[in-house]
């Protein structure tokens, strides 16, 4: 006999994390990234959440957080384009914010997996999109891990590296959280 499933309505709500958020915040991120470090530390999240509390946004399903992006405001003359992710977010404490500076910088995206393909990550980068304009910044840097590339760094440019993967040419095996090199997306408002 075929068990059925009840489906629920989904009930999605876009709102910024509170301090209150942290326990929620890290059974998502332990979802998301369990075999990859895990979530951040509570003095992390704190950290995030008090120094710039509209960067950091979270969808919920029914009361239940289901996606989040962390952002924090740099100035993009100081950092450029060569940096580290810990360099930039200050091993996630997010020292370097600055309420002054003119660019947005998106820290982390992640999405429960049970809700991939519902646009969840899109609807996200749409509220930074909205952040960025209305505090009047210059742009909008998206740093990406790429995951396996520290091996290939010697061999392929970090475009040519994406394009083997794409085509199957490299297969990846893991994914190491922070100790990949960051590369920026530009989107000029």
């Amino acid at each position: 006999m075929m068990k059925k499933i009840r489906i629920e309505k989904h009930k999605l709500l876009l709102r910024h994390l509170t301090l209150d958020d942290y326990d929620n915040i890290a059974v998502l991120m332990e979802s998301v990234y369990g075999n990859l470090g895990g979530a951040w530390k509570k003095d992390q999240y704190e950290s995030q959440v008090t120094r710039f509390a509209q960067g950091q946004i979270a969808i919920e399903d029914n009361g239940k957080l289901v996606a989040a992006a962390l952002s924090m405001i740099v100035d993009y003359n100081r950092f450029g384009d060569v940096h580290t992710y810990a360099q930039i977010t200050g091993d996630g404490y997010l020292t370097h914010h600055d309420p002054l500076g003119d660019t947005l910088y998106g820290i982390d995206i992640f999405v429960h997996p049970e809700y991939r393909g519902l646009r969840l990550g899109r609807r996200l980068y749409d509220a930074r999109k909205e952040l960025c304009r209305n505090l009047n910044l210059r742009r909008f840097i998206a740093g990406g891990r790429i995951p396996g590339y520290a091996k290939y760094a010697d061999t392929y440019t970090p475009v040519r590296y994406i394009e083997e993967v794409k085509n199957r040419e490299i297969y990846l095996i893991r994914y190491c959280r922070f100790n990949c090199l960051t590369v920026s997306m530009y989107a000029r408002y």
